[in-house]
């Protein structure tokens, strides 16, 4: 994809191959569904194969903290236009409670896999004048209690990706999306049940969870040519942010009979 004259991903011809990693479940899913509905041909790679296969994706095999196995996956394929590095996550794990080692197997998961996979398709996004999005998270934006090395570790991919965007132009471009919560298959092992879900999405100012199609519509918007001058940016896709507590808190503007 030519970052200057590209055509959007929904004009593109049928060799245009998109990886999304971790794309079996999830955002990950809802980014290679939003893809293939796009006319492109979509790999998702991951460790297991899909539950629930994504119609128009194809599935890969593939570890992405295996350095060897990366290379020689990206070195098979014939051409590559859009990587997206979305595998990654983390358990609820307070600092105190762990080592560094296993903290540094997050840091590895979210920070030197998706480096791995990008210094591995260079040469075809080089070729093809492709692009990479990240996708990142609001927890590398601001404190990230229970998931310190999984936050620090986004902070770094967003850094990471402004880094590769200066020293890849003109050919490749290197974009972030910034993720907030979403409502996925595993929303309730973060947010508890419905109750859980719903009172969380009270937070965010647009009133709902983020759905993993939301964050792949984003996706395909900076694979397209209407991105074509957009590189080494964030885009943040989490509703709005979040409401400031202390504003919950303040006595200021509370009216008489108020309850809070």
């Amino acid at each position: 994809m030519d970052n200057s004259t590209a055509r959007p991903v929904d004009d593109a011809p049928p060799a245009t191959t998109v990886v999304v990693t971790g794309g079996t479940r999830g955002v990950g899913a809802g980014i290679a569904r939003a893809f293939a509905e796009a006319g492109a041909r979509v790999l998702a790679c991951a460790r297991r194969p899909p539950e629930r296969p994504v119609d128009g994706v194809e599935f890969a095999p593939l570890d992405l903290r295996d350095p060897p196995a990366v290379r020689e996956f990206f070195a098979a394929l014939p051409r590559l236009d859009v990587l997206v590095n979305n595998a990654g996550g983390t358990p609820y794990r307070l600092l105190a409670d762990a080592d560094a080692e296993r903290h540094a197997r997050v840091v590895e998961l979210n920070l030197i896999a998706p480096l791995t996979a990008s210094l591995a398709a260079y040469e075809h996004l080089r070729h093809s004048r492709g692009s990479v999005v990240m996708v990142g998270s609001v927890s590398g934006t601001r404190p990230s209690p229970g998931s310190a090395a999984y936050g620090a570790a986004k902070a770094g991919l967003a850094n990471l990706a402004a880094t590769m965007a200066v020293e890849w132009a003109p050919e490749v471009r290197v974009n972030t999306l910034v993720v907030g919560m979403v409502r996925t298959e595993l929303a309730h092992l973060h947010y508890g049940g419905p109750d859980g879900v719903a009172a969380v999405s009270r937070t965010v100012p647009l009133g709902r969870l983020a759905a993993p199609a939301d964050v792949g519509g984003a996706a395909v918007f900076l694979a397209s040519s209407a991105a074509a001058y957009i590189s080494g940016a964030c885009l943040h896709v989490h509703g709005g942010g979040e409401r400031p507590a202390f504003l919950d808190a303040s006595t200021v503007n509370r009216q008489p009979g108020d309850v809070r």
